[in-house]
């Protein structure tokens, strides 16, 4: 019975290590310091994580993704999965890919639950040492 329960403790704290990232994130510019969306990371089927814009705290100037390719091109930004494929890796969640609707552009990306508790993502182009990193504030 001991061991079962010990099993079952074990199995909780290495879970929830892997749901640090679900939830709502306000995004802040790395640039300007200016929050401009919030958005929601959840784990899909495939096990890995995702996420949707769901609320934009600055008016963009267009509601659509006008500089996207594909399927994203001129989709609501409201709503839009900016953030793909992301899987556990350690303290990490690596492998991912982001998309910036206002340049349109996607960035491979990690992210990583900071020492305050935040998320610090790294948005890249080949090395993840060309690239930059934004702060989210966890809601």
């Amino acid at each position: 019975m001991k061991k079962i329960l010990l099993s079952i403790i074990v199995a909780l704290i290495s879970f929830s290590g892997y749901s640090q990232i679900v939830g709502n994130w306000k995004t802040i510019d790395d640039e300007t310091g200016e929050a401009k969306s919030i958005v929601r990371i959840y784990k899909k089927t495939d096990g890995k994580y995702y996420g949707k814009i769901e609320k934009l705290l600055i008016k963009p100037e267009n509601d659509l993704c006008v500089n996207c390719s594909g399927s994203m091109k001129n989709q609501p930004i409201l709503g839009m999965e900016i953030l793909k494929g992301l899987s556990p890796d350690g303290d990490e969640w690596t492998g991912g890919t982001i998309t910036d609707p206002k340049n349109g552009k996607t960035y491979k990306c990690y992210v990583k639950i900071n020492e305050d508790g935040n998320l610090d993502l790294r948005g890249y182009i080949g090395f993840s040492l060309l690239g930059r990193t934004q702060t989210w504030i966890k809601q």
